[in-house]
C-alpha cells in the first residue's frame, strides 16, 4: 500500500494539495486492517509525503524548503517564512527555574513562535525571558518575517556567552500535532542560553526543528591564543 501510494504521489497522479481518499476507502481499496492502514500512512507521513490534519484527513504536501539554523542565532533573513508570535505571563517552575537560574516563582514571558512555509507549519520556537527584560511595548500577539522568531534583549553580537544543547528526539504528542508531522519523525531540539557580561540568563530558548526540513549549522573561530598554542 505504501509503495503504491508513492508512487502514485512520485509520478504526480496524485499532487500537492490533493487529499487522500478517507481511511475507509483506502483500508477497502487495498484490502488492509485498520492498524496496518495506519502503519502505511505513518510511514509516508515520516517521509514526508503525506501530511495529517486533525479533523480533516491525510493530504500530499506541497514540498516544504529546508532552512538552515545558524549556532548562535537564527536562520538566514533570506529564508521566506512567517513567523506569528503569541505571548505568555508565566512563573518560573521546575526545568525553566533551572534553565534561567532564577527562583522558583520568578515573573517570566513566553513568547510561542510558530512559523510557516505558506500555510504549513514549518518550526516552532519557545522563548522564555525574565520579566523584567521585556520591553513594554511588545505586543500580545503578532505576525512577522522569520527574522522576528526570537526576542533578545541585546543584539547577539552584544552578548558574551551563548550557551546551545543540540539533541535528536522523536516529537511529542502536541508538538507532532502542532506541526502537522508523524509521530516517527525525528526532530532537533536546540536549547539556547544567553548571558550578559554581568553573567546573568537574558534568555532561553527551546527551538523545535522537523529533521525533514532543517539543518543546523555551527561555526567554530579560534582564539589566537589556540592558535598560537596549534602553531
Amino acid at each position: 500500500m505504501a509503495d503504491d501510494l508513492r508512487a502514485q504521489i512520485s509520478t504526480g497522479h496524485i499532487k500537492a494539495g490533493d487529499r487522500l481518499p478517507s481511511e475507509a476507502q483506502l483500508a477497502a481499496r487495498y484490502t488492509v486492517s485498520t492498524p496496518t492502514l495506519r502503519s502505511a500512512l505513518a510511514l509516508l507521513q515520516a517521509e514526508g509525503l503525506v501530511e495529517k490534519v486533525h479533523g480533516k484527513g491525510n493530504f500530499v504536501p506541497h514540498p516544504l524548503r529546508r532552512i538552515t539554523y545558524v549556532g548562535g542565532g537564527r536562520a538566514p533573513a533570506t529564508t521566506a517564512l512567517h513567523v506569528s508570535i503569541r505571548t505568555t505571563k508565566l512563573r518560573a517552575r521546575g526545568h525553566l527555574a533551572t534553565l534561567l537560574r532564577v527562583p522558583t516563582g520568578s515573573p517570566l514571558t513566553e513568547f510561542f513562535c510558530l512559523s510557516h512555509d505558506g500555510k504549513s507549519p514549518h518550526s516552532l520556537a519557545r522563548v522564555y525571558i525574565p520579566r523584567d527584560l521585556v520591553p513594554p511595548d511588545v505586543p500580545h500577539e503578532s505576525p512577522g518575517p522569520a527574522g522576528v522568531a526570537t526576542m533578545p534583549t541585546k543584539p547577539y553580537s552584544l552578548l558574551p556567552e551563548i550557551q546551545e544543547r543540540v539533541c535528536a528526539r522523536l516529537p511529542t504528542p502536541v508538538e507532532a500535532t502542532t506541526l502537522r508531522i508523524s509521530s516517527m519523525l525525528a526532530v532537533l531540539e536546540v536549547t539556547r542560553v544567553s548571558t550578559d557580561a554581568a553573567g546573568r540568563i537574558v534568555e532561553a530558548a527551546l527551538l523545535i526543528l522537523p529533521g525533514d526540513r532543517a539543518d543546523a549549522l555551527f561555526t567554530t573561530h579560534p582564539t589566537t591564543e589556540e592558535r598560537t598554542a596549534e602553531g
